[in-house]
């Protein structure tokens, strides 16, 4: 640990502190309103260990501010004890290659770099809450896509097990539809005393898989009976959309949080999900290119809400041969439906009801029809 003593005699310092946060070990830094550095130390990440860093910040003067990288992963215990004493919390991307290879890296390094950018307000943002429903929801969602990809590996599994059956189990199973197929290899009684031989040990194989992927279904089944309600409880007019299920519904307020007045505008929105066109120009030339940045599982959920609207929804009939007119490539016309969908998305979401420790935010204006709104090709 170091530090810079300070005479009883000058006026409290302004501090902002930053942290590099690790599974076990949190390093904090602490820098003055000049931009000095005051000193770092070494934290463990259990509620004492918090306590003591947020002592060892406010022992240098009056904390403003506090810079953590990994609100969301390692450092959401910390946010969350900071958040709870009135501490103001920004999240920190972590330095870009190119400042690690100038700056070089070790954890005070990392963590005064974090309290820097918290002061300069570079690459920042409102870390999500924590505390309420929507966090229940995630974690929900998480299981759930834990059995979901279970469940179609063992799938995967069971046909390439099939391919290289023995003659009379592959005849006996290969024309068989999914359903069809995992009941049977269930069912199967494979005779474990001549288990060293390939037609019973396949058989062995196949029913276990099998077993897993049903037990995999019943998962999700249960999973899903507390998902949607819990969904209907957190914003029930997200589930009124057309296109919007509870898979989609899930993931789209999971990524924007308990608090999704942290996210400012609808394009803030857009970028968020990866569907915001980013500029490309130069010169005379005026163009933008793909946004293949954001939360990827976002992009996919709006894709999803497209590609249903597509085939079922009459104003997007009516915009895709609006845009078709306009020569645009059906690609294109999809990249403008998901930036247009996440505008509609966005102030829907800002319904999400707050948690108790939330300010009451002003209720967003409705935005205009899908139609009436000017797009561009977007990410």
């Amino acid at each position: 640990m170091t530090t810079i003593a300070r005479g009883n005699t000058e006026p409290e310092l302004e501090i902002t502190g930053g942290v590099d946060t690790h599974r076990d070990t949190h390093t904090a830094a602490a820098i003055d309103q000049a931009g000095r550095m005051l000193g770092h130390a070494v934290f463990p990440t259990t509620n004492a260990g918090y306590i003591a860093l947020l002592a060892w910040l406010r022992s240098f003067g009056l904390v403003v501010l506090v810079g953590v990288e990994g609100t969301g992963a390692y450092g959401s215990g910390l946010t969350s004890y900071l958040t709870g004493q009135g501490v103001v919390v920004v999240e920190i991307d972590r330095p870009s290659r190119k400042t690690r290879r100038s700056a070089g890296k070790s954890d005070p390094i990392d963590a005064e770099a974090a309290a820097r950018a918290a002061v300069g307000r570079v690459r920042t943002g409102t870390p999500k809450t924590r505390d309420g429903q929507v966090e229940a929801l995630r974690n929900l969602r998480i299981a759930r896509n834990s059995a979901v990809s279970q469940r179609a590996g063992c799938m995967r599994k069971i046909k390439a097990l099939i391919v290289t059956a023995p003659q009379g189990v592959r005849e006996r199973l290969r024309k068989l539809t999914n359903a069809r197929l995992i009941q049977t290899c269930a069912n199967l009684r494979p005779d474990t005393t001549q288990i060293g031989d390939p037609e019973q040990a396949v058989k062995t194989a196949l029913r276990s898989l099998a077993r897993r992927h049903l037990a995999a279904q019943e998962e999700i089944a249960e999973l899903d009976t507390l998902i949607t309600p819990l969904i209907e409880v957190i914003n029930p007019e997200l589930l009124q959309l057309s296109g919007v299920g509870p898979g989609v519904a899930g993931q789209l307020l999971v990524t924007a949080g308990q608090n999704p007045e942290r996210i400012r505008s609808d394009g803030a929105f857009a970028m968020l999900c990866g569907v915001a066109p980013i500029p490309a120009s130069s010169g005379q030339t005026h163009r933008h290119r793909l946004n293949r940045g954001g939360d990827r599982q976002a992009n996919s959920a709006l894709y999803t809400i497209v590609i249903s609207r597509l085939r079922w929804d009459p104003r997007t009939h009516a915009y895709v041969a609006k845009r078709t007119a306009d020569g645009l490539s059906k690609k294109d016309i999809i990249r403008c439906l998901k930036r247009l969908i996440a505008r509609e998305i966005y102030y829907v979401l800002r319904q999400t009801k707050p948690t108790a420790n939330q300010q009451t935010t002003a209720t967003a204006t409705r935005p205009p029809t899908m139609l009436a709104c000017a797009a561009r090709p977007a990410g």
